[in-house]
C-alpha cells in the first residue's frame, strides 16, 4: 500500500469529531493491507515507529528540508525499512548521513507525507487515531470484540504484532498472548484526581500508596535469570545490577514484580527525577555510577509469581500476595483508608519525606495492563506560574476550528521578551477554547503551518508537576504535566512570572540545590 492512503486515512481521521466514523475509517484501511504491512501501518497509525531511537529530531528535519514530490511514490514498506537504516546509522560521520536519509525520503514525499513523516518522527502526530481508538479499530476489522484486543496487546506489549496476528489468525491466534516471563507487560497508569476527596469520592474505601518520581521498572525472574524493563518496555538489565540483586533475593523461582527504582540522598530523601535518570544513560560506567549514586527499588505490585499469573485478581490480594514475598522495607508504603482526614494526612506524610504525592488504587481492580482507567488514580502537589501565550496549535477532532495547543513563555527581563517553556492543551474547556482562539487571533502577527504566533498579551495561570532539563527550548526547561487552571486578564505581560523565576524553581526540583 501507497503511504500516501494511510496519511489520507490519518487526515479523515483527524478532521472528524465522531469516534464512530473514526474507528471505520481506521478499519476500512486495516482490511485492505497486505499481510507485511500491518504492523508498521498500525505504528504509524499510533503515532510510533517499530525503530525505538531514530536518531534524529528537530534539528535533523530542519537541516534535511526538500521540496515536496508532486505524486505519491513512497509505500509503508520502504518508508519502514528508511527508517530501519536510520536507526541503525551510528558512528563518526553518522549525523551527516541521517540528514541525507532523511533528505531523500522527505523529497520523495509530497507535501502532506512531508507533514505525517515530520509529525511521526519527532513523536508530536496529532491525528486523533492514537493507539486507544487503533484497539477497536482492529476489532471491527478482524471480526471480534475490543476487549480481546485490547487484553492481547497489554500482555504482548505490543499493539502492532497483535494486530497482524487477528487480522491473519482471527481470535485462535490470540491466545499466544498470555502472561508470559521476558515478554513485558505493558505498564498499567493511573488518572489523575484534584485531591483526596476526589479520589475517595471515586473509589471509596482505597489502597493508599506514596508516589514516587523515581524509575518505572518491571522485573522478570526465572531461577537465576533476571530482566528489567524501563516504563517504555526496554531492557536495561545492564544498567542496574542493584535491582537483579533485589530480585535474586526473594523467596520465589519464578516472578514478575512491578515497581520503582529511585536514587535516594543522605537521610533517605529521594533525588530529583532526572538524576535517578543518570543511571540510565547510553553510556555508563555502570561500576562507578552505582558507587556515586546507587538506586533502591519499592515494589507495589507482583503480576506473576512461580508460574501462577495474578494480573486477574483484586488490587488487595496481589498487595497481599506481595507482602508475603518482599521485607516490608522493600514495599512502597501503604495503608487502606475510605476517610479523608486519613487520606489526606497520608499525603502530607508523602510530600514531608519528598516524594510527589500518592496513588489510590481500587481494592477490587484487577491489573489492566496499559490502561489509564479510573481504578488508579494520582494525587500531586501541583505548582502554577503565571505565564504568556506566545502562540497557538489548530486543534484537531473535537477541537478542530480552535486554538488548542497553547506555547508558553516565561517574562525575561534582561531582554524585555519571552522565553518558552513549553506547551499544554489540557485543562481547557469549550468556554475557554473558544474564548482563547477568538483572542488570540485578534493579537495574530505571523502564521507557520498549523501554528498561529501572537503577540504576548495574554497571561494563563499555568498549573504544573515540575520541571526538566530540555534542549528543545531555548532556555534549555520544559514544563512536566501543565494545564491551565485559568486566564488572568487581570495580568499584565510585565506581570508575568520571569525566567530567574522559572531557573530558581527549576533549580531546587532537578538538581535539588
Amino acid at each position: 500500500m501507497q503511504l500516501a492512503n494511510l496519511v489520507e486515512t490519518s487526515r479523515r481521521v483527524a478532521e472528524t469529531s465522531r469516534r464512530l466514523e473514526k474507528n471505520r475509517l481506521l478499519a476500512a484501511l486495516l482490511l485492505d493491507l497486505q499481510p507485511d504491512e500491518i504492523e508498521a501501518a498500525v505504528r504509524f497509525l499510533s503515532g510510533s515507529t517499530g525503530q525505538r531511537k531514530l536518531g534524529a529530531g528537530y534539528a535533523a528535519l530542519r537541516d534535511s528540508v526538500a521540496g515536496p514530490a508532486q505524486a505519491p511514490a513512497l509505500s509503508i514498506l520502504e518508508v519502514d525499512r528508511e527508517l530501519d537504516t536510520l536507526a541503525e546509522t551510528k558512528g563518526p560521520g553518522s549525523e551527516r548521513r541521517r540528514r541525507e536519509i532523511l533528505h531523500s525520503l522527505l523529497a520523495r514525499s509530497t507535501a502532506a507525507e512531508q507533514r505525517f513523516l515530520t509529525g511521526l518522527i519527532t513523536g508530536e502526530l496529532r491525528q486523533g487515531s492514537l493507539e486507544g481508538l487503533m484497539f477497536d479499530a482492529i476489532a471491527k476489522a478482524a471480526g471480534m470484540d475490543s476487549g480481546s484486543i485490547r487484553r492481547a496487546a497489554m500482555l504482548a506489549g505490543d499493539i502492532a504484532s497483535v494486530a497482524r496476528v487477528a487480522l491473519t489468525g482471527g481470535a485462535k491466534g490470540l491466545s499466544q498472548f498470555g502472561v508470559s516471563l521476558f515478554r513485558p507487560i505493558q505498564p498499567m497508569l493511573a488518572q489523575t484526581a484534584e485531591d483526596v476527596d476526589a479520589a475517595l469520592g471515586e473509589l471509596h474505601e482505597a489502597a493508599l500508596e506514596f508516589k514516587f518520581d523515581g524509575a518505572r521498572v518491571q522485573v522478570h525472574r526465572s531461577g537465576r535469570d533476571v530482566a528489567v524493563y524501563s516504563r517504555s518496555l526496554n531492557e536495561v538489565t545492564a544498567a542496574v545490577p542493584e535491582i537483579v540483586e533485589a530480585a535474586l533475593a526473594l523467596p520465589a523461582r519464578e516472578l514478575i514484580l512491578d515497581g520503582e527504582t529511585l536514587a535516594l540522598a543522605s537521610g533517605g530523601r529521594p533525588h530529583p527525577f532526572q538524576i535517578t535518570m543518570r543511571r540510565f544513560g547510553r553510556r555508563l560506567d555502570v561500576d562507578r555510577m552505582r558507587a556515586e549514586l546507587p538506586l533502591t527499588p519499592f515494589w507495589f505490585d507482583v503480576l506473576s509469581m512461580d508460574g501462577q499469573p495474578l494480573i486477574d485478581l483484586p488490587q488487595k490480594d496481589r498487595f497481599s500476595a506481595l507482602g508475603r514475598l518482599a521485607p516490608a522495607g522493600t514495599l512502597v508504603p501503604h495503608t487502606v483508608t475510605s476517610d479523608p482526614a486519613k487520606a489526606a494526612e497520608f499525603l502530607q506524610a508523602a510530600l514531608a519525606h519528598g516524594h510527589e504525592g500518592i496513588m489510590a488504587k481500587a481494592l477490587t481492580a484487577s491489573y489492566a495492563a496499559g490502561a489509564r482507567g479510573q481504578s488508579w488514580l494520582k494525587i500531586k502537589k501541583s505548582h502554577t506560574l503565571d505565564l504568556v501565550i506566545l502562540g497557538a496549535e489548530w486543534g484537531h477532532g473535537r477541537r478542530r476550528g480552535y486554538l488548542s495547543n497553547l506555547h508558553l513563555g516565561a517574562r525575561d527581563p534582561a531582554t524585555g521578551g519571552f522565553i518558552m517553556l513549553g506547551k499544554t492543551f489540557k485543562g481547557l474547556t469549550d468556554e475557554m477554547l473558544a474564548w482563547q482562539t477568538e483572542q488570540l487571533l485578534r493579537s495574530e502577527i505571523a502564521r507557520d503551518g498549523h501554528v498561529v504566533y501572537v503577540e504576548p498579551r495574554l497571561v494563563a495561570e499555568i498549573a504544573f508537576h515540575e520541571f526538566q532539563a530540555s534542549p528543545r527550548y531555548p532556555g534549555g526547561l520544559a514544563l512536566r504535566f501543565a494545564r491551565v487552571k485559568r486566564y488572568r486578564p487581570d495580568k499584565s505581560p510585565s506581570a508575568a512570572d520571569t525566567i530567574e523565576t522559572v531557573r530558581k524553581i527549576a533549580t531546587a526540583q532537578i538538581w535539588g540545590n
